[in-house]
């Protein structure tokens, strides 16, 4: 009894988290991130202030139980996109899931936009999402496992192809043409060039360009 008890409990802690995530992504995208408050979080939600803040903290919490939502609901469609043979595909696919999955959410990642210092917790490149960064880049180990590439480079290759798609996902969030066709535009004039210069890259011409792709993603890592 007590077993059951204690699970019951359990999955109604669960589903009161799960609730407090959702309504709050709802009030980011229909008022803003800045203008959402806990209190009419809790108030949506029909719980107590004290029993929101019980589960999430604060708002940044919050974003980052939605990143690690995101990465758990995107898992099992990368099966997909790794069935693709050539890496300009699977690049095209995984790009083109990650839209269709955050298109709901543009006007939050706007918002979120803004917070791109490493210093704010809420940046993609602080210490506060390493844990969702790294394990972004794991996904682009696996998708590079067929490329054949220098070791220098291929070592950083997956963090190149990760900074590449955020660029991209950028650029998708302040896209104000129809349908964000201008970013489609971009994918398709960028991707070929980004196969390209991997395929070129173990060519000794290229030597001496791809020790300074290595050194400066060092550097940004460093920093």
């Amino acid at each position: 009894m007590k077993m059951n008890l204690a699970g019951a409990t359990r999955r109604s802690g669960e589903q009161t988290r799960e609730l407090i995530l959702t309504t709050a992504l709802s009030l980011f995208r229909e008022q803003g991130f800045d203008q959402t408050t806990m209190r009419q979080i809790a108030a949506a939600c029909g719980v107590a202030l004290g029993a929101a803040y019980y589960y999430f903290r604060s708002k940044e919490e919050l974003v980052m139980a939605f990143y690690e939502r995101a990465q758990t609901e995107l898992s099992p469609a990368l099966e997909q996109v790794l069935a693709a043979r050539r890496l300009e595909e699977r690049l095209r696919q995984l790009l083109r899931l990650k839209f269709d999955y955050f298109r709901p959410y543009r006007s939050l990642l706007w918002a979120l936009s803004r917070h791109t210092d490493p210093l704010d917790p809420l940046s993609p490149f602080s210490d506060a999402t390493k844990s969702v960064r790294e394990r972004d880049i794991q996904g682009f180990e696996r998708l590079i496992d067929t490329v054949r590439a220098p070791a220098d480079l291929r070592q950083h290759l997956p963090r190149i192809l990760w900074m590449y798609q955020m660029g991209i996902l950028l650029f998708w969030i302040y896209d104000r043409s129809a349908d964000q066709k201008r970013t489609q535009v971009l994918v398709e004039k960028t991707l070929g060039m980004v196969v390209l210069l991997i395929k070129l890259s173990s060519l000794p011409l290229m030597r001496p360009i791809r020790r300074r792709a290595v050194e400066l993603v060092d550097m940004l890592q460093e920093g």
